[in-house]
């Protein structure tokens, strides 16, 4: 599997993601975390032997790692991680002989520091907050040729081998919020390229009686392409600040109203009258009013044109009254309504004294 193929697997791996939560804080203090996928292990070759030359290749295999780290809230991470890769050989060939038939299993397994950057680009999809990091790691790595088998005409080529070796990895990756679900904890999705020095591991060549015929050495660096997705926790994030309700707009205060009554066909205030309008010009300044509304009307007795001009004086007088008290002349409307809003209901012609009124009105 080429690095191309391989870097374009990973960024299939990782659109669903991507479509897949506000700016997520740095990672601060204590973190774990863990992931698979799928290991590819180029191709090798090695002269073992002058003009003997053995190549070999591998299956896709499985990768698995675990880390502990340490987040310095400032988008910087370091961490030590713990790796497990596994491939089985899938073909070998002596100077383009190649094998029959092939069996075993591959194992690369150690132990790598990594240092890595959070990107605070503040990438946002569908409320999931996407955090891309990149990352650099050295270690070391064991080889282990478990059991492997390369059938020949004439015999076969055995490795049941092991070597460490230092090893080197970059690394490039997303993650994704999973605040709402727990806070600290992130999907993750990577691609690695993690490289060896080269491992020396021996093969022998054993003919078909089964008996061992020579012993060489297999000496070629080890370069690994990996995809992997996992979950990060950080021990020490927040929770999300509960969302606080609006506090809802105060109700409007109630309007209170003040009535001011007249002797009959009279527009002149009365002293209780005088008294009423104080008092409703006190209220206006203690609430902080921001209208005044007014309103003259009438008893049923006369004609409704004169009535109305009644009503309307009657208004005037207590808006004048209002003023003399403080009221400012804009804060205040006037309105008069004849005898068609009576307070009691009457017959043409009665005397009615609560018809007989002016309604102060403070909104």
């Amino acid at each position: 599997m080429s690095f191309k193929k391989a870097l374009l697997a990973a960024t299939v791996l990782s659109l669903p993601v991507a479509a897949a939560q506000a700016q997520t804080m740095p990672v601060t203090g204590l973190y774990v975390g863990a992931g698979v996928g799928a290991n590819f292990l180029e191709g090798r070759s090695s002269a073992v032997d002058p003009g003997v030359r053995v190549s070999n290749s591998d299956n896709i295999g499985v990768v698995a790692v675990g880390s502990v780290g340490w987040g310095f809230g400032n988008g910087i991470r370091a961490e030590i991680e713990g790796s497990f890769r596994w491939n089985e050989p899938h073909r070998y060939a002596i100077n383009a002989v190649r094998a029959g038939s092939v069996s075993g299993n591959r194992y690369q397994y150690g132990v790598m520091g990594n240092a890595f950057y959070d990107i605070p680009l503040g990438m946002d999809f569908g409320g999931f907050n996407i955090t891309p990091y990149v990352g650099v790691g050295a270690g070391y790595q064991w080889t282990d040729n478990s059991s492997i088998r390369a059938n020949f005409p004439g015999g076969s080529l055995r490795s049941n081998d092991r070597d460490g070796r230092f090893a080197y990895q970059a690394i490039v990756g997303a993650a994704v919020g999973l605040d709402a679900l727990l806070p600290g904890l992130a999907l993750t999705t990577e691609y690695r390229f993690m490289g060896t020095l080269a491992p020396s591991l021996t093969y022998a060549t054993v003919n078909n009686a089964g008996v061992t015929t020579s012993r060489s050495t297999f000496r070629s660096e080890n370069y690994n392409h990996s995809v992997l997705v996992g979950l990060r926790y950080a021990f020490n994030t927040p929770a999300p600040a509960p969302v606080v309700a609006p506090a809802p707009a105060p109700a409007p205060a109630p309007a209170r109203t003040f009535l001011v009554f007249f002797d009959w066909d009279r527009a002149d205030l009365t002293d209780r009258a005088r008294q009423i309008i104080a008092e409703a010009a006190t209220n206006a300044r203690t609430v902080s009013s921001t209208r005044i509304e007014v309103s003259g009307h009438a008893d049923r007795t006369g004609a409704a044109a004169y009535n109305q001009r009644l009503s309307v004086r009657r208004a005037e007088a207590v808006a004048a009254e209002l003023v003399r008290r403080g009221i400012n002349r804009n804060e205040i409307t006037i309105q008069g309504f004849g005898f068609d809003r009576p307070l009691v209901p009457t017959a043409q012609g009665v005397r009615e004294p609560q018809n007989r009124r002016v309604e102060i009105v403070l909104r």
